[in-house]
């Protein structure tokens, strides 16, 4: 991977992780059709670190009293029914579901579920599931109404990103959405829930790119560098757009990019499983 690809990757990934389009599956799709190669899991972990990096900037205020809240509340300071501790207590435990199955699918995580055909069923697949679901979603609770039973279910949404095509805010968009969420509501405690996985799987995967023959850390650092200036921009943009909009534009999105996806496979643009 050169500089070029790097640059064009970062822009990519901060342009995907918060849409409900999958950014795995585009920088898997567009780091092919650069230079015929998969950038691979660790490339696409560790720049997940700059996105997240301004998740934690964006709600730099809404985390800080979290975590605040959340100490306090285990030296009884405050009450342990805070709607701050026990939004901490919901994103430690939303979070579980996405550790436990990370760590033991890994392997396949990494290499088999990254084949472009999966990726294509999934970009429709779940696209449609997303559309069936907001359409018929009540739109109607705020987090303040969150349960600890939402949560676990929360959190078995985010799990679904796992499989790339399937996508971390669309699965835990959609998820909330059935359980009665608002939009806005939803894809904030998405963006809230996915801190703790993001960082730790990232974290986890920088020991992987030194061995990994198709990156560097120079590109890697710019891309992520990137994707955290984009990602920035794009999490401000959406909670507006959620707030009087459907989704109904992004469920169209991955009907296109997967039959997309489909022919060019099809005709050897693109390969199932790239070397390298």
């Amino acid at each position: 991977m050169d500089w070029f690809d790097a640059i064009v990757l970062g822009i990519v990934q901060g342009l995907t992780e918060f849409l409900p389009i999958s950014s795995s599956a585009h920088v898997s799709i567009v780091g092919q059709l650069l230079g015929g190669v998969d950038p691979g899991a660790a490339f696409t972990a560790v720049t997940q670190l700059g996105t997240e990096t301004a998740v934690v900037l964006y709600f730099a205020k809404d985390i800080g009293r979290i975590i605040k809240h959340w100490t306090l509340s285990l030296f009884g300071k405050i009450p342990r029914n805070d709607p701050d501790a026990r939004m901490g207590w919901l994103i430690i435990i939303g979070s579980i579901p996405i550790g436990v199955l990370g760590i033991l699918f890994e392997s396949a995580i990494d290499h088999n579920l990254r084949n472009l055909w999966i990726t294509a069923a999934m970009l429709a697949g779940f696209g449609i599931v997303i559309g069936i679901v907001d359409h018929f979603a009540k739109n109607e609770r705020t987090l303040d109404k969150l349960t600890y039973k939402h949560g676990i279910l929360y959190g078995l949404s985010q799990a679904m990103a796992l499989i790339p095509g399937v996508s971390r805010s669309g699965g835990t968009i959609a998820g909330g959405l059935a359980m009665g969420y608002k939009r806005e509501a939803a894809a904030r405690y998405a963006f809230l829930l996915a801190i703790p996985a993001v960082f730790l799987s990232g974290l986890y995967k920088l020991k992987d790119i030194p061995g990994d023959p198709t990156v560097s850390w120079g590109p890697t650092i710019i891309a992520t560098v990137l994707a955290f200036a984009v990602g920035l921009g794009v999490i401000h943009w959406l909670l507006k757009y959620v707030s009087t909009h459907s989704f109904k534009p992004f469920v169209i999105y991955r009907l296109v990019l997967a039959a997309a996806v489909v022919v060019m496979l099809l005709t050897g643009v693109l390969q199932p499983l790239p070397q390298g």
